[in-house]
């Protein structure tokens, strides 16, 4: 199985556009400034609209820095939460999960070994089970939200 490693930040677009953003808007009053005319109430208007575009990118940066995706505190709490036992035997292993849905919705494939579980609800374990290689899935069974698998 392959995986993506690179990663990309949106701290990394933020640091790009709000100088721009900031640059464009200042060269607009600026242009603006010029048109009309102002003389030193041009100057006094260009450095008010620097100071507030400085300290509105501080906020933007900060936000955008602080914000973290709404669902990750639940998806961690149900992660904590997730107990399943695996129990081994000789040459076979037994696993017993509780899985949301009906069993038509679950999913169960052994790679290498890795144990991968989809139910529903957007419901998905990843569970890796040592020596497992080669073997496969024997017996699943589903009831009353209780997945068992038997994998030799």
């Amino acid at each position: 199985m392959s995986s993506y490693k690179g990663s990309y930040s949106s701290d990394q677009s933020t640091n790009f556009a709000i100088p721009i953003i900031l640059i464009i808007f200042v060269a607009g009053i600026y242009v603006m400034v010029n048109e009309t005319s102002a003389g030193f109430a041009g100057i006094i208007l260009i450095g008010a609209a620097s100071v507030t575009m400085i300290y509105w990118t501080r906020v933007l940066k900060k936000i955008a820095s602080d914000k973290k995706p709404l669902y990750t505190k639940a998806r961690e709490q149900e992660t904590k939460n997730w107990v399943y036992d695996l129990i081994k035997g000789d040459g076979e292993f037994v696993f017993v999960a509780e899985v949301p849905g009906p069993e038509d919705k679950i999913t169960v494939r052994l790679v290498e070994e890795a144990l991968y579980i989809r139910g529903s609800s957007g419901f998905s374990k990843e569970v890796m089970i040592e020596n497992a290689s080669g073997m496969q899935i024997f017996d699943f069974k589903y009831r009353n939200g209780v997945l068992t698998l038997r994998i030799k």
